[in-house]
């Protein structure tokens, strides 16, 4: 164990150099040299992080100005079933994947106090889209087995924004895509607006995030199982390099948002979907719905999109979309290359209890047999 996590160290230590090492003692040093932010009359509010696809609780519009809002995560490397039979060498943000949805309020300071637990094999840290230098804090929270850090930062711009794990080099997508992202919501502080810029408001939020994951299969087309992380790193390499994955899942497996898993809501809710993808593009649809409104990029200072039947995540970004159901019934949300849906794993279910509507959607005449000696057919070019 202590061999394997002095060379997996090692190598990512020297991966990393160039990249984060470098920027590290840059940072540190702007950091040092800098005017230190007197907030010892601020508030603060603490949070404890909640397992996607669910959301801890917030506040929609700020009651208050703004406050250091105090998280604390756990590093998690462990094995996961990402289907019957196939297991990877999973890295986590607090043992999910993905990692917890973050919420806070333009203007708010996002404290944040990281663990590496010393069971751990590898040198993590984290990368916040959202935040402003020293490679999104990805510089200052490098930290190896058994080590802690706090970074804090101002939360300046409002949106939905990926958060990742970045040491260095080929660690980083391979951290990426063993697990390691999740997403942050920084709120407007007057909550959100439609396209008009009148005030929203949702009923629920849900956090999807879309891994894609590279598995090897050994000589007889079978796929591996590993004893932990580093064990599985060249094989997962190469795998890797040719750009196509094994499964493509929300929230870390094939079907971990069907069956008795699904989402919920109720006819007349309005629904935040949130969904990151810190790798590749995807394209979010909902069989059966629409985007209401929708923040394809996820940057809430800008007007959102209207009626969408189909939207585009960048690989690297979360969106944000909004929907009332109308309907009920079972949805599905899934990822619209239909492959990746269907073959892969990218699908969700939506369970929505109500009355329904036959002025929206009427079956006139259930299927029956026909007679086409009685019955003339449609004519055929």
């Amino acid at each position: 164990m202590l061999t394997r996590r002095a060379t997996l160290m090692g190598a990512a230590l020297a991966a990393s150099a160039p990249i984060v090492l470098a920027n590290a003692a840059a940072a540190k040093a702007d950091y040092r040299d800098g005017t230190d932010a007197d907030l010892s009359n601020m508030p603060r509010i603490k949070h404890k992080l909640v397992k996607p696809p669910f959301v801890h609780e917030h506040e929609q519009v700020a009651s208050t100005g703004p406050r250091i809002v105090e998280f604390e995560m756990q590093i998690v490397e462990k094995e996961v079933q990402v289907e019957d039979g196939v297991y990877l060498q999973a890295m986590t943000f607090h043992g999910s994947m993905p990692g917890p949805l973050m919420v806070v309020h333009e203007g708010d300071y996002v404290e944040l106090t990281l663990y590496n637990g010393p069971d751990n094999l590898m040198q993590h840290n984290i990368d916040f889209h959202s935040a402003t230098g020293a490679l999104g804090g990805g510089a200052l929270t490098l930290i190896n087995p058994g080590e802690k850090v706090t970074l804090r930062f101002k939360a300046t711009r409002p949106g939905t924004f990926v958060y990742h794990c970045a040491p260095g080099g080929p660690m980083i997508p391979w951290h990426v895509v063993s697990g390691m992202s999740g997403a942050i919501m920084v709120l407007p502080r007057e909550g959100l607006s439609d396209q008009n810029g009148d005030p929203i408001s949702y009923d629920r939020v849900y956090y999807i995030g879309e891994n894609d994951f590279y598995i090897p299969k050994d000589e007889n087309g079978e796929y591996m199982r590993f004893a932990d992380a580093g064990e599985s790193y060249a094989d997962t390499l190469e795998v890797m390099k040719g750009l196509i994955p094994t499964h493509v899942t929300f929230n870390g497996a094939v079907g971990a948002l069907t069956g008795e898993n699904s989402l919920t809501s109720e006819v007349g809710e309005n629904v935040l979907f949130v969904h990151s993808q810190a790798n590749r593009d995807s394209r979010p649809h909902l069989i059966g719905g629409h985007g209401d409104l929708v923040w394809e990029t996820g940057k809430f200072n800008n007007a959102p999109e209207v009626d969408l039947e189909t939207w585009f995540i960048r690989g690297g970004s979360a969106g944000a979309a909004l929907y009332k159901f109308r309907q009920p019934g079972v949805y599905a949300y899934v990822n619209h290359n239909l492959i990746e849906a269907v073959n892969l794993g990218a699908t969700a279910h939506v369970v929505v209890e109500g009355v329904w509507d036959n002025d929206l959607m009427e079956q006139i005449v259930a299927p029956v047999e026909y007679d086409e000696a009685v019955e003339s057919s449609p004519a055929l070019p």
